[in-house]
């Protein structure tokens, strides 16, 4: 039940009944529900007390669908409106009366202008038009039902299965834009990781790049030193052989001297 007065609709109603006056807020008690005239059998008045035997009532006929009242089927798929206002309990049934052409035409006339009004889409999805289609179906329901109850119910299953059929896709659209979300969602991760990694990989290259220029100065230093250090070793050998060879070749002439004749 709504609290406030409902918006204007394009299904037709009667004009709204008030059924409960000054209603507490905190009060315990139940606001009465407004239910739909249902037809019941009248119970035949009690009959007096007699000494000779009554045969048994006989038992109530259910009775037909043609007994059904358009107003308790037009209550039934079309349920009345029911609000609070000012502490107040008010019900709106919807019209029982007949349509005409010319309301037919206005009808479409309304709804033209509200679309308008309400910048509604022509194409795609759109809540507002499919809001005032629906409202445009129940009046049509409202008016078929008045001229055959039989093709109004049919109509009310079909408009049942309209909304079931629009649900599901609604569901599987809304899961569908979740799915699309987790994945991306999942991608951006992915990517901001890939990233870091790309970063951590970077720094770790340039670090290896630092010690392998450090590890190249040290081998080149160690190179150059031992370089100077073979060198100098070479000239050392090569002072001691030339020293080792004149003090072999001033050994060979005292020989030969000693031992000339």
């Amino acid at each position: 039940m709504n609290m406030s007065p409902p918006t204007e609709s394009l299904l037709k109603y009667d004009n709204p009944v008030l059924v409960s006056k000054n209603i507490e807020k905190n009060s315990p008690k139940k606001i009465p529900h407004f239910q739909p005239k249902a037809l019941s059998l009248k119970a035949s008045p009690q009959q007096p007390v007699i000494s000779v035997p009554v045969p048994p009532p006989p038992k109530p006929k259910t009775p037909s669908s043609d007994a059904i009242k358009t107003e308790d089927i037009l209550n039934s798929i079309l349920p009345p409106r029911e609000w609070m206002e000012n502490n107040q309990l008010w019900v709106q049934q919807v019209s029982s009366s007949p349509c005409s052409r010319s309301e037919i035409t206005h009808l479409r006339e309304i709804l033209e202008l509200k679309l308008q009004k309400a910048a509604a889409r022509d194409t795609g999805i759109c809540s507002v038009r499919r809001e005032l289609y629906t409202q445009c179906f129940d009046e049509l329901i409202r008016q078929i039902t008045i001229n055959c109850a039989e093709r109004g119910v049919l109509l009310l299953r079909v408009r049942d299965e309209i909304r079931m059929t629009i649900a599901a896709y609604q569901t599987l659209y809304e899961r569908s834009v979740a799915f699309v979300m987790k994945i991306a969602l999942q991608a951006e991760q992915q990517k901001k990781d890939t990233e870091k990694k790309i970063a951590d990989l970077d720094n770790e290259k340039r670090e290896l790049e630092r010690q392998l220029n450090e590890l190249k100065a040290k081998c080149e230093a160690i190179e150059k030193q031992e370089n100077d250090r073979r060198q100098v070793e070479v000239k050392k050998h090569t002072d001691k052989i030339q020293f080792l060879n004149r003090t072999n070749q001033q050994l060979k002439a005292q020989f030969n001297a000693i031992i000339a004749p």
